[in-house]
Order: structure tokens, then sequence, then C-alpha cells
């Protein structure tokens, strides 16, 4: 009991010192989007976090959540995660195609918040339909009918959202070059700054909504008098299945034994794993209410602010333009279609790295790296406090630059980011050779003692989400920011629609990181693929570099 105290003090001491770190990070980006930027920046922001941080507490214990409660292999959860995932950015192309066509993209943004939260309430009714070591497959069906819901509302939301803010720098460009060439290189300047800030407050909701449903299943295991194992839930569907092997026997009877809150003994094993497992995924059910509550938030704020929001509205075409005019204006446009999908075909890359959060490097905090404490869905907060800690500083390098005359091309910065992302998984390497690590499933089948004597500190993750926050703010706040740049005006929704849909992509092959973990002989054979293929993405991108950058100016 005094373990499972120690524990939670410790998960609640964590969040208090994310957050005395995040609440001055965040007075910062007020004030400098006051001073700097164009007003309804803020109000965009915020209604973003509020979607933001219910789709994180989600997102956090998805891909977990799924094999805990279904017993499923973490391939299949992963495949599952893999194609949600797809859903939530592909569907934001049609979502943009909706709002350019009715010019509501407001409307289409409150539209997308509703049907996100019914698709949060049906997912927090913690429906088991009897046993849950053999859940109905109809369970598993509304499960799933929940998250295309969320996906469909986020593809309502996140591109028209974000073409809103884009507009909101044409405007505000537009207001500068009427005041000089000057004033315009200035506005144009901020337009990246600005995405980031934009992109920072979506990871302060990201930064808090990981502890919510740990928080809450301790909780709820405490009340029924239990004490939270990660390795409990496979163990438990095993024997409820008949299929443990090998030392899992054993090691189930030590664990049921000391998860006991009351440390008396197990009677039958049975009823063991089928209360331990309706308790444990109870608190995470719970947990989608607060998601649910952050999506009526987000629609409150946008309701309340979108007086100050501009509607990005379609190019008005000049009524005497010449033929030679209208033929230089299409092969621009043309020119920049082509650079879009250039750097589309590297963010594919990127993403299908950079969202192992919720999928390999998930599995591997579970089972490789020792969680006892901190529960290992909590340690996805460690990007999105990164984010909000390095965004500055990078603000800061980058403005620096640009004053001396020597500022680094979005583009450029693309291709940075790629390298560090390498960095990453480069370092897992080193981890996994160092520890001598096997394939996933030939790790679970050692003995608790041999598993413990292997497990690497939490630093670990620290280190690896250090690599990945900073390619990921060289890549992702950018990239939006590219794409409003080279968008034609009239296509601005469905522009940001395409960069969702690269991410789309990119997201749909994520699950293979879970296979490989778990398949391939040697851990390290899985980190290596993720290097590579961001070393080469950067090599492409690195050859494309003088052209996208031409097409840019």
């Amino acid at each position: 009991m005094l373990q499972e105290l120690w524990n939670n003090n410790r998960m609640v001491a964590m969040l208090i010192a994310i957050l005395v770190v995040v609440v001055p990070f965040l007075i910062y980006y007020v004030l400098e989007a006051k001073k700097k930027h164009p007003k309804g920046l803020i109000s965009a922001a915020l209604s973003n976090m509020g979607e933001r941080f219910g789709y994180y507490i989600m997102n956090a214990v998805l891909l977990l959540f799924l094999c805990s409660k279904f017993g499923i292999s973490d391939d299949v959860a992963g495949w599952i995660y893999a194609v949600f995932y797809f859903l939530i950015y592909v569907l934001s192309l049609p979502g943009g195609m909706v709002a350019d066509k009715l010019q509501n993209f407001k409307g289409t943004i409150m539209a997308g918040l509703i049907v996100m939260a019914t698709g949060y309430v049906i997912l927090s009714v913690p429906v088991f339909g009897g046993n849950p070591g053999a859940v109905p497959m109809w369970v598993l069906v509304l499960t799933c009918v929940s998250l295309v819901l969320i996906a469909t509302g986020n593809g309502l939301f996140k591109g028209n959202l974000q073409a809103i803010v884009g507009q909101m720098y044409d405007n505000y460009e537009a207001e500068a070059a009427k005041k000089g060439p000057e004033e315009l290189a200035i506005a144009k300047s901020r337009r990246d700054s600005g995405f980031q800030i934009f992109y920072v407050f979506i990871n302060i909701g990201g930064v808090i909504a990981p502890f919510v449903a740990p928080l809450l299943r301790s909780a709820m295991l405490k009340l029924d008098g239990f004490i939270y194992n990660a390795d409990l839930p496979r163990l438990c569907h095993g024997f409820l299945k008949g299929t443990l092997q090998g030392d899992d026997m054993q090691n189930l009877t030590t664990l049921a034994q000391s998860s006991l809150l009351d440390g008396g003994q197990v009677g039958d094993m049975a009823t063991f794993c089928t209360s331990y497992l309706e308790s444990f995924n109870t608190g995470v059910h719970y947990s989608f209410i607060a998601s649910a509550l952050a999506m009526i938030a987000s629609f409150l704020i946008f309701v309340a602010t979108r007086k100050v929001l501009p509607n990005p509205v379609k190019k008005v075409k000049e009524a005497q333009a010449t033929t030679s005019e209208v033929a230089t204006d299409a092969k621009e446009i043309k020119q920049r279609m082509f650079a879009l999908f250039a750097v589309l075909g590297v963010a594919i890359f990127f993403w299908f790295s950079f969202h192992q959060n919720g999928q390999s490097l998930s599995v591997f905090a579970r089972d490789f790296c020792d969680t006892n404490a901190i529960a290992p869905e909590i340690w996805q907060c460690i990007n999105p406090f990164f984010v909000i800690v390095l965004t500055p500083i990078i603000m800061i390098v980058f403005g620096s630059l640009s004053k001396k005359g020597k500022e680094i091309s979005t583009p450029k910065k693309i291709a940075l980011g790629m390298f560090v992302a390498a960095c990453a998984y480069l370092f897992l390497i080193a981890i996994s050779v160092a520890n001598g690590y096997p394939s996933g499933e030939e790790f679970k089948g050692l003995a608790e003692a041999t598993k413990d004597a292997m497990k690497a500190g939490p630093w670990v993750l620290i280190v690896t989400y250090f690599f990945l926050t900073v390619a990921e703010l060289f890549i992702s706040p950018l990239g939006l920011s590219f794409v409003s740049k080279i968008a034609p005006q009239h296509l601005q929704g469905i522009c940001q629609g395409l960069w969702l849909c690269a991410t789309a992509v990119g997201n749909l092959f994520i699950a293979l990181g879970v296979t490989m973990l778990n398949s391939f002989p040697q851990q390290w054979e899985c980190w290596a693929v993720f290097a590579a293929f961001c070393l080469i993405s950067m090599g492409v991108m690195l050859g494309m570099l003088k052209w996208l950058e031409r097409v840019t100016k």
C-alpha cells in the first residue's frame, strides 16, 4: 500500500513540477503573440489546445488500452491504432474540401468538435459484455466506431483551423505591405514563429493529458484493492485463454500476489484475473469523459472568439488579366504544387518515424524500461514538455540568424530536422546493442528477475524524446508554415489537408514499428530501419533544396 501511494505521489509530483516549468513559458508565448503577431492567434491556439488535450488523453493510452481490454496482440492493436491515426489525418482533406466548397470554415470546425465529443462519450462507457477475458466482438466494433467518429470530427476541425491561421498571416502581411517593403519583410519573418506559437499550445494540452488516464486507472485499482502492474493484463488474458507458456505462469502468480493492496493471498486465479482486468480498464474508460469535456471547452472558446478570426477567402481574379498573365499565374501555381508534393513525400517518412511514440516506443517503455513508479504512458508527456521548453530557444536562434542576414530557409530546416530524428534512433541502436536486447516476443518470455535486470532507466526515453522533439520543431510547425506560404490562395484548406494526408500515409505504416520490435531477432535492427529512412529523406531534401528555396521566395 505504501508503495502504491508513493508511486501515485511521484506521478502527481512529476505533473506539478512540469506545470511549474510550463506556466512561465505559457505566459511568455501569450505576451509574444500579443506584441508581435496578428490578433486572433491566441484565440485559435486556445481552441486547438482544448481539442488536443482531449485527443492526447486518449492517444497516450490507446494502443496499450486495446491490448489490456481485449487481450489482442501488440501487432493487432498497433494496426488498429495505425488505421485510426491514418483516418485522423487523411479525413482532413475532405474536411478541407467541405469548408472550401461551403466557404464556411468556422461552421465546419464547430461541427467537427461536436462529432469528436460524441465519439469520446461512447468511448467513455465501460462496456465489457461479460468476462473481460473474453470481451465480445461487438464491444471491439463499438470501440472502433467511436474512433472513426473521433477521426471524422478531427478531419473537419484540424486542417480548417490551420487554414484560418494561414489566412490570418496573409491578412497581416497585406496590411504590412501598405506600410512599405520593410514592414512587409518583418511581417513575413513572423509567420514561422507564429506557427511555432500555435504549435506550442497544442503541446500544452499534450503535456498534461498523459497523466489523466494513468492516475484514474491507479485510483480505480486502489478502490478495488489492487496495485498497478503493466505486465498483468497480458498475463491475465493469457491465463483466461489458457495460452500461458514458459515462465509466464510463475510470473503471473508472483505479480498477482504482489498486486494485492492488503497483502492478502490470491484465491481463485480466474476470479482474480477477471476482477483485475475490469478494474484496470474501467479507470481508462472514465478518463475519456475528460476528453469529451475538453471538446466542449474547445467548442465554447471557439464560439466566444470566432469574430476575431478571419475567413479564408477564394482568390479574386483580375478582370482585365491578359492571356500571358493567366499563363504565368497557372505556371506559378503548378510550380508551387510540385514543390508542395515534393516536401509532402519527405514528410511521410518523418511521421512514420516520429509517431512511434504511440507504437514501438510505447511498447519499449512498457517492456524494456523500468516504469514501475511512473506508468509507461506518462513518459509521452516528455515530448510536448520539450516542445514548450525548447521552442523559445529555437525561435531566438532563428530570429538572431535572420537579423544577421543568415536566415535558414524552411526547406533547409526540414532537412536538418530529418537528421536530428535519425540521431534519436542511432541513440536507441547504441542502447539496444549495449544491453543486448532481443526481440520483444523473446524478451516477454523471460523470467521477471531476468527482465528486471535488463531494463533500461527512464532516462533513455527522455534522451530519445529530446532528439525527436528537436526534429519535430524543425519539421512540423515549419511544415505548416511552408504550406501556408506556398498554397494558392483559393486552395488553402485543401493544401493544409494535403499536408495532413502526407502525415496520414506515414501513420498508416507506423504499426510496422511494433511488428519489427517484436519480431526482428535483435532489437537494434528495428531502430536501424527508422534511422535509415530519416537519413535518406534528409539526403533527398538537400538534393531539392535550391529548387524549393527558389519556388518559395
